[in-house]
């Protein structure tokens, strides 16, 4: 077991079921979960996190996970003192932390997201990893390796029910399994480079490509666009990104897109929108 003391007031469920990672699964108060290979159960008490599974050789893989090495208070203080519709949305859920996750997992998951929902991608992602992954001790699989998934044709992923989605997994294995997009070489390029790289696998658009861009390669200026952050932009933030966060301005889309799910219900009426409006800073 390991306990990682002070962490700057993570909210363990905000993080995990807001939309970024999909192998974690409630369990009461706890979360299972399983992040390469390594099976766990993660809970808080108070500020600490309790992670029951976990070897203490791997205090600094999971601190690195949870990005718990990022000073979140000192950045959301300067998203809240630099614009007002900003500090709303991080007040609404100031726990949620942004992941750095696994880069095949990532781009394979969000592949699995396009046009989807969470409980169906959750399902892909569980048949995919029982019908491929590593048994591991302690139960469970681990997610499939890019080479055991380029080695197969997209009928054989028939059993996933993913549809025109098992062909870009497979085109995104082969890629990766032969070294055509690399992960390290990723981090090391401007992000315009590595958006236009991960673009080259067949499905892989701008928002698939901004997710694995934000999500496993802490390109902490990815802007993920999808139908609610779009709205939400236009609504709350018509006038683009508040400046007080271009630099973490990914970071700051996760508080943006969850406060929208719950404030910006399909069919709002516009009255409601401008309103909101009256709350924005004059410093975008």
């Amino acid at each position: 077991m390991i306990i990682v003391e002070n962490c700057g007031g993570m909210d363990l469920a905000a993080t995990l079921d807001c939309g970024q990672a999909f192998r974690w699964q409630a369990d009461g108060a706890a979360w299972h979960g399983i992040v390469e290979n390594r099976s766990v159960t993660a809970r808080m008490e108070g500020n600490s996190l309790i992670l029951e599974g976990a070897s203490e050789t791997d205090l600094d893989f999971w601190v690195h996970y949870f990005a718990l090495d990022l000073d979140y208070p000192a950045l959301l203080e300067k998203f809240c003192s630099g614009n007002k519709m900003l500090a709303e949305c991080v007040r609404h859920k100031p726990g949620i932390r942004v992941l750095r996750q696994p880069f095949f997992e990532t781009l394979c998951t969000f592949i699995i997201s396009q046009n989807n929902n969470i409980p169906r991608i959750k399902a892909i992602v569980e048949r995919l990893c029982t019908g491929l992954g590593q048994p591991l001790e302690g139960g469970g699989y681990g997610f499939p390796s890019a080479e055991t998934l380029a080695a197969l044709e997209p009928e054989d992923l028939a059993f996933l029910r993913a549809g025109w989605r098992a062909e870009y997994l497979i085109d995104a294995a082969r890629r990766v399994a032969g070294g055509q997009i690399d992960e390290a070489a990723l981090r090391a390029m401007p992000m315009e480079n590595a958006r236009a790289i991960l673009m080259t696998v067949k499905g892989v658009g701008p928002k698939v490509a901004d997710c694995v861009l934000l999500y496993s390669l802490s390109f902490w200026k990815a802007v993920p666009m999808d139908v609610w952050m779009k709205k939400a932009m236009c609504q709350l933030f018509p006038r683009g990104v508040p400046v007080c966060c271009r630099s973490h301005a990914g970071i700051a889309q996760q508080f943006i897109f969850d406060y929208a799910r719950h404030h910006l219900p399909s069919g709002q009426k516009q009255k409601t929108a401008r309103k909101m409006h009256t709350k924005q800073s004059s410093g975008n």
